[in-house]
This record gives C-alpha cells, structure tokens and sequence, in this order.
C-alpha cells in the first residue's frame, strides 16, 4: 500500500505561485496530480514517472505548471506559475500500485489506485 501526503496548498491572487508537493511511504512507477473544482469531475494535472522522469500535463496547465521530483526525500512536487481562478481546486496526488504498469501519462484516474488526502488551492481574482 502507498500512502500519499500533500501539502503547499493555499490561497494566492491571479498571476500568483504555489508549490505543491505529495510525500510517498513508498516508491511507485509514477506519481500523478489531480484536482476537482466544486460541481466537476476530478481532473488530471500532471504526472511524472519516477525512474526515467518522463512527465505530462493537461493541456489546460502546460507552460504555467512544473511537475518534479525530490528523490532524496521521496516527493514529488507541483510548480504552479500564473495561476487564475479557473484553478481554483482541491489538488490530490496520487499512485497506481506498487509493481503495477500502467499508462501513467494517459493521465486517468482509473491507472491510480492511492490517493491522499487532498489540498485547496484558491485563488482570486
């Protein structure tokens, strides 16, 4: 079992930065960042594989959001650069299963099977 732990969530105005970052108790294939604004559906943000370091993003992020990684102390961490409302959410990070090989970068909720616990991102006008 993994078990993920977010933090660096807050409230920023537009234009501003976050850092997000997810601690693993484990050491997964990848790691993904998602997130669910009230009344939508959870989304993919990013994800990175932890061997090679290959990385996507939603389309919605790219150039504006950094995914990496702390191998030392086993996080992965989420820039987030010129950030607007429209990314106002709760943020999870999240693994698939341990020895699991899945299509990481595809991006889908259905290839992670651990999430944390979540942390809220607003940000105002």
């Amino acid at each position: 079992q993994v078990h993920l732990v977010e933090s660096g969530g807050g409230s920023v105005q537009a234009g501003g930065s976050l850092n997000l970052s997810c601690e693993a108790s484990t050491n997964p294939a990848c790691i993904g960042w998602f997130r669910q604004a009230p009344g939508k559906e959870r989304e993919g943000v990013a994800t990175i594989y932890r061997r090679s370091g290959l990385s996507a993003y939603a389309d919605s992020v790219k150039g504006r959001f950094t995914i990496s990684q702390d191998t030392a102390n086993n996080r992965v961490n989420l820039r987030m650069d010129g950030l607007s409302p429209e990314d106002t959410a709760t943020y999870f990070c999240a693994a698939p299963r341990v020895g699991a090989t899945v299509p990481c970068l595809e991006l889908k909720e259905t290839a992670f099977a651990y999430w944390g616990q979540g942390t809220q991102v607003t940000v105002s006008e």
